[in-house]
């Protein structure tokens, strides 16, 4: 043969066009087909909802929270001064004020646990996007040193209060005997705000001098919180902010306090993802049973081949391009349907929480109250390259085995 590509291009693609074949090898070979495009599409749709996730958590999550948060020894008087000398690093974007203290709420014999967190609106926002997600002109009612109170949506249900009613905000407190006693304080609700994530379920908002003053230090503030350029840099500047500032100061990133919930998911990624590739493997290794099956069928034509001068190595191209061409059409398949899915999956789910009544994803359980999805167009071209890699892997074998047959033998039982 002087082209022998060529002639094993063209036969293996008559071969794969053609159905006359047995029923038992059509159907085996539809179901490699389909098992194929399966395994790839749950692993890009897998892949893309576990990429949400850790997007959620890197840009909303991360957003609501601080970086890195510095506080001194004793309650700080001059925080501007201590915004100042943070924000003079080239690394930190912005840094605003807060005092937090730990809290019960209670609304008309209702009673639930939050964290409370004092801050100065204008400083806040440029660190926090708790703006977006909170009711029109809320974050300003916290300006000065208000009775004013921002819970979130959830929070509000649990306590069946709405905006302008009071409630009683109780902070505890050690008196002179060592004994804990709780300051009380009337506070008004302002306003609400709905994150859709984990700080739903523990944080209220007010003002800083009202919370400075719950903590028993009027006019000051617990320390400073600031957000910086790289993200996974902020236990490095922190350390760095740290010894800027002298022994005075100690610092806390979010790799101590989501530091888990990232790794979490990060392995759960990959966990997964390694067993759906396993998955893949086996639906790309289901080609070696469905190549058997039709060299069995197609012995005879082999054998004229051969006969009529086709070399063992353009017989083995033929049932590889076959083969190869039977991976081709599931891994495309499987990642334009996996890309569709992941594309769609979040207003799908969404939609059936409201026909069902019912909610696959609790914030108090999850980091978000939805499910996530961010396709990356590198993840579909990883696994399809790999779906068709373990398709090509498959065929070699029959492929060989056709290429080994001997003519004389086949043609002496035909």
């Amino acid at each position: 043969m002087k082209f022998p590509w060529r002639f094993a291009l063209a036969v293996g693609l008559r071969y794969a066009g053609r159905s006359q074949r047995g029923a038992l090898v059509a159907f085996i070979s539809r179901v490699s087909s389909a098992g194929l495009v399966l395994g790839v599409a749950l692993l890009v749709l897998v892949l893309s909802v576990m990429d949400g996730f850790e997007r959620e958590l890197r840009e909303r999550i991360l957003s609501l929270v601080p970086h890195v948060s510095i506080q001194p020894d004793e309650p700080l008087q001059d925080w501007r001064g201590l915004v100042a000398a943070v924000e003079a690093h080239p690394e930190v974007l912005a840094a605003a004020p807060y005092a937090d203290l730990q809290g019960l709420l209670m609304f008309r014999g209702k009673v639930v646990p939050a964290l409370v967190h004092g801050m100065d609106p204008a400083s806040e926002q440029r660190i926090s996007v708790i703006g977006h997600y909170a009711e029109p002109g809320a974050l300003e009612q916290l300006a000065g040193d208000a009775p004013v109170v921002l819970l979130s949506a959830s929070l509000a249900k649990a306590l069946a209060i709405g905006p302008g009613e009071d409630l009683l905000l109780l902070v505890p407190e050690l008196n002179a005997r060592g004994q804990v006693v709780p300051r009380t304080q009337r506070v008004r609700l302002g306003g609400l705000f709905s994150t859709g994530t984990e700080v739903d379920n523990m944080f209220a908002l007010t003002s800083l001098g009202l919370a400075a003053r719950l903590r028993g230090s009027p006019g000051t503030a617990q320390g400073v919180r600031f957000q910086v350029r790289d993200l996974f840099s902020a236990p490095r500047i922190r350390q760095e902010v740290e010894q800027g500032l002298g022994p005075r100061f100690r610092g806390m990133d979010w790799t101590h306090t989501h530091g888990n919930l990232h790794e979490a998911i990060r392995m759960s990624r990959n966990l997964v993802g390694v067993l759906l590739f396993l998955i893949v493997a086996v639906a790309a290794f289901n080609v070696v049973s469905t190549l058997f099956l039709i060299v069995k069928d197609k012995e005879g034509d082999i054998a004229i081949l051969r006969t009529l001068g086709a070399s063992p190595a353009s017989i083995m191209a033929v049932f590889v391009i076959q083969g190869s061409l039977i991976g081709l059409v599931g891994a495309l398949a499987g990642g334009a349907a996996g890309a569709a899915l992941s594309l769609v999956v979040t207003d799908a789910v969404g939609l059936m929480e409201r026909v069902l009544g019912i909610r696959f994803l609790d914030a108090a359980v999850y980091p978000v109250s939805y499910l996530p999805s961010d396709l990356s167009f590198s993840n579909v071209a990883l696994v399809c390259s790999v779906a068709l890699g373990m398709s090509f892997l498959a065929t070699l074998y029959p492929s060989w085995r056709a290429a080994r047959m001997q003519p004389a033998e086949v043609l002496r039982h035909e």
